[in-house]
């Protein structure tokens, strides 16, 4: 057989009627696109490899290499099928069809790339925020994936079923009412989950800080989707709601350097006008000496309720509670030796006493009593 009558033969010889040569071309037209596909999709893959490689496109080129490796081959052959059915002469409602299968291939494709993007976040997310601990896992982060890809995989069902056709409004309206109910039934719940998330996104704390808040000062131990633990000074955990938490100031002293002290004191009045000059000085010279310290300033604040009042502020240079314990006391020690050798005692809280004599006219007091009259 010549060329000639073979390709009289494949224009007459007809299935499913279409002659046998469109079928060829068809098939050749689906198995190039399909070779042509792979093809991209390999350089792509190798150069987005090649580009993670290098320090200085790693993050970039690193997502896009996760996201291209969840590109699923059974998608691009019904792609490269697609392309060659695109090329027959279909009959009846087969051109609405093979449209309707290339929306559903892309909009498949695009939720498996959404899956892989969400799942690399989540992962990094682990990786930079984690805590020490490696089997401690972010609940929130596991939920925000979980929630993320419920969203999107509701949407691509909803995309396609709108496509072939499927009035989607009441089904949508459906899922709004319910999706209200229960917001309202676990509205508590939820609003601890959100608190959770604002917890992981916006950190006022992670695990291992020391916090105070309200009357608990303790060390974070575990950031739950309900609950934070805090382990208490005492001793005890305290368990308390995400959503009570973040209602209330919260003391953070994990990024504390410095504690900034103010003490005060009080000498009696009976101090003479050099020694209450003084006295600051001695201040400034006991707190100098010290090397965790630095001194701010030291001064006669004012004449107080019982005697000179001193107002004395110094930096502690360690954040440590134990450190500033010690260094007070030395400070305190010091100064009392300080006083103790200049002559003047700490004034402390007295009241003097005037009694009188009743005037005549007066109502008399029972017999043996005495009208006593206090002044300050």
């Amino acid at each position: 057989m010549d060329i000639a009558s073979a390709t009289a033969w494949l224009h007459n010889e007809t299935l499913w009627g279409m002659s046998a040569a469109s079928l060829l071309i068809a098939l050749a037209a689906a198995l190039a696109t399909y070779v042509v596909l792979t093809l991209l999709l390999g350089w792509a893959v190798t150069r987005a490899k090649r580009n993670a490689e290098s320090h200085d496109q790693r993050g970039a080129s690193q997502v896009v290499l996760e996201v291209l490796s969840g590109t699923s081959h059974l998608l691009i052959l019904l792609a490269a099928v697609l392309v060659g059915a695109g090329m027959l002469d279909l009959p009846g409602r087969w051109p609405a069809r093979v449209g309707q299968l290339w929306f559903l291939a892309v909009a498949l494709q695009v939720g498996l790339w959404g899956t892989r993007a969400t799942v690399l976040a989540v992962e990094r997310y682990r990786v930079h925020h984690g805590s020490a601990n490696p089997s401690q896992i972010s609940a929130s982060a596991t939920l925000m994936s979980w929630g993320l890809r419920t969203v999107l995989w509701a949407t691509v069902l909803l995309a396609i079923l709108s496509n072939v056709g499927v009035n989607i409004t009441a089904f949508v309206a459906s899922l709004g009412v319910g999706g209200i109910a229960i917001a309202l039934a676990v509205q508590s719940v939820l609003g601890d989950l959100f608190a959770s998330v604002a917890i992981a996104v916006d950190k006022p704390f992670e695990v291992g800080d020391f916090i105070v808040v309200g009357g608990i000062a303790g060390t974070v131990q575990q950031i739950g989707v309900k609950t934070t633990r805090i382990r208490a000074l005492s001793g005890e955990q305290v368990v308390m709601s995400n959503t009570d938490l973040l209602k209330q100031t919260i003391n953070n002293y994990r990024y504390m350097q410095e504690r900034r002290i103010v003490f005060k004191f009080n000498v009696p009045y009976a101090t003479g006008a050099d020694q209450a000059e003084a006295i600051p000085q001695a201040v400034r010279r006991i707190v100098e000496a010290e090397p965790n310290a630095r001194f701010d300033r030291a001064h006669l604040q004012g004449f107080g309720e019982n005697g000179l009042a001193y107002e004395v502020v110094y930096i502690v240079l360690d954040p440590g509670y134990n450190v500033y314990m010690d260094l007070q006391q030395k400070i305190n020690l010091a100064l009392m030796r300080e006083l103790e050798g200049m002559g003047v005692p700490f004034a402390v809280p007295a009241r003097t006493l005037h009694m009188a004599d009743l005037p005549a006219q007066w109502p008399q007091p029972p017999a043996g009593g005495m009208l006593v009259k206090a002044q300050a």
